[in-house]
């Protein structure tokens, strides 16, 4: 069911095409950006992966371990770009994402692409065909918290995904289908069921599991057999609890989850997501990779990362005044909480009281 709050305006039928018009100009990714913000932040994400392993300083391990997390939270965020930049926009950088965080960190490409997609699709955005979206806002606090917490046995998750069901998926190949359909995609929505591949598509899957395999097989047997120390093994684990436990919080405040299941027009998608801009500060350490302007990416999914500040400046700028695109930004991540919070108990005082049998 919709809310007032998401009712927009009567210009708002013409806010994509007016952003659109307004920003054509930086459509355009610059390769420059991507592969060297890519190798910067893998290079700080390893580095800080060894000396949080290796330092004989407690403190300084536990600085290091914080480092690393942000910086391979900011690395695995790059699969959303990846999703979204076709071949030639920036060449080999698919491959070059996979190379030093995806299969490493079991998070290749696969799992998003062919997902992502579905979460813009202007007839599934909010509703249960929506792999991205969760109707939060009319559940229970609680189950906001779930929400958040079960995000820590993402990791577990992913190495049992690849050194256990993709060996046996391809030995029974019925149990395929299962594995492609349930446990083959980044969702959060659990009633997501993940179409098989196709094509070149189908090929990219065999290569990016077959090597995701390879290596979770041999990480836990080169543990098991003692070549690699429980250190590094738990440490891992750690950094890959970290990550997803940061990154489902920034997904807690990419939207309001106001939606109950409904279709929406593009604006109300637009006004059910979040931009957190400037001055606010800390977005850049957990919404990175432009993901801190999340409402206006729903706007114009085409735009780079790198150019999203520049774009967000223009439309507060010269779009007129009464557009609903000053709606979409919020000051911070509290402002998100205490929104989602208050939409909730609202929901529940509304509802009208029980009828218990009897009575």
């Amino acid at each position: 069911m919709k809310t007032a709050s998401m009712t927009s305006p009567a210009p708002d039928r013409n806010l994509p095409a007016a952003a659109y018009k307004l920003c054509a100009d930086l459509v355009a990714a610059k390769p420059a950006i991507y592969w060297a913000d890519l190798i910067a932040t893998a290079l700080v994400a390893y580095a800080g992966f060894a000396l949080a392993v290796l330092a004989s300083s407690t403190p300084l391990r536990a600085a290091a371990f914080v480092v690393s997390a942000l910086a391979f939270y900011r690395g695995v965020s790059f699969i959303h770009e990846v999703s979204h930049l076709r071949p030639q926009d920036v060449p080999g950088f698919k491959a070059g994402y996979n190379a030093l965080i995806g299969v490493p960190f079991l998070v290749p490409s696969l799992m998003y692409e062919g997902v992502h997609n579905l979460h813009h699709a202007k007839t599934r955005y909010g509703t249960v065909q929506d792999p991205e979206y969760m109707p939060l806002g009319h559940g229970a606090l609680w189950q906001v918290v779930a929400f958040v917490v079960v995000s820590a046995l993402a990791p577990f998750g992913l190495l049992i995904r690849f050194a256990v069901l993709t060996p046996i998926a391809a030995l029974v190949p019925p149990f395929r289908r299962i594995v492609v359909e349930r446990f083959s995609a980044l969702a959060i929505n659990p009633l997501f069921r993940r179409e098989m591949p196709t094509g070149g598509q189908l090929r990219l899957w065999l290569w990016l599991e077959a090597l995701c395999s390879v290596w979770a097989v041999t990480l836990v047997a080169l543990t098991i057999a003692g070549v690699i120390s429980p250190t590094v093994f738990w440490t891992g684990l750690a950094l890959g609890s970290a990550v997803a436990l940061v990154n489902q919080i920034r997904t807690l405040v990419a939207h309001h989850w106001e939606n109950e299941g409904e279709e929406m027009t593009p604006t109300e998608q637009f006004l059910d997501t979040v931009n957190v801009p400037p001055p606010a500060t800390l977005p850049m350490l957990w919404a990175p990779v432009g993901l801190r302007y999340h409402a206006l990416h729903h706007l114009l999914p085409r735009l780079p990362y790198h150019n999203l500040g520049q774009a967000h400046a223009r439309l507060m700028e010269m779009l007129p005044e009464g557009s609903p695109y000053a709606q979409g930004n919020s000051r911070g991540f509290w402002e998100v909480v205490v929104r989602l919070v208050a939409f909730i108990r609202g929901r529940r005082a509304a509802r009208p009281a029980e009828i218990v049998p009897g009575e």
